[in-house]
């Protein structure tokens, strides 16, 4: 059987993750076998801070809407009940953008609800 010479095969995989670690320091970028270390565990930690990151912004959302609504002594578990019960869907970021960029209309989406329920429960509806 002849002889089969790797040097361009071998040598094309390891400039594809030269490119991919060339922004790191020291021999994190020079040495062959600690960029293959470091190509491995930079992709472990994006593949793992992904997840992490949508946990931290639904937190960030959860407060900022928090924060706003209890200014009117309304907690943020009441009002997203209050929400679902009246079947308007909202999504966290959407509240919490409402939430900055203009409070008066979180405080009048609340009241409109709140006014709603009271007039069922006069009516006998519920």
């Amino acid at each position: 059987m002849t002889r089969t010479k790797r040097g361009y095969t071998a040598r094309r995989r390891r400039t594809k993750v030269r490119s991919f670690v060339s922004s790191f320091r020291g021999a994190h970028s020079r040495l062959t076998r600690t960029i293959s270390q470091q190509e491995i565990r930079a992709l472990d930690s994006a593949h793992r801070d992904r997840d992490r990151q949508k946990r931290n912004f639904r937190r960030l959302w959860i407060t900022r809407i928090n924060a706003v609504i209890r200014e009117r002594g309304v907690s943020y578990s009441r009002l997203i009940h209050d929400l679902y019960k009246r079947q308007l869907f909202l999504n966290r970021k959407i509240l919490a953008q409402i939430a900055i960029s203009n409070k008066n209309s979180i405080y009048i989406l609340y009241n409109d609800i709140v006014k709603k329920e009271d007039w069922k429960e006069s009516a006998g509806i519920i």
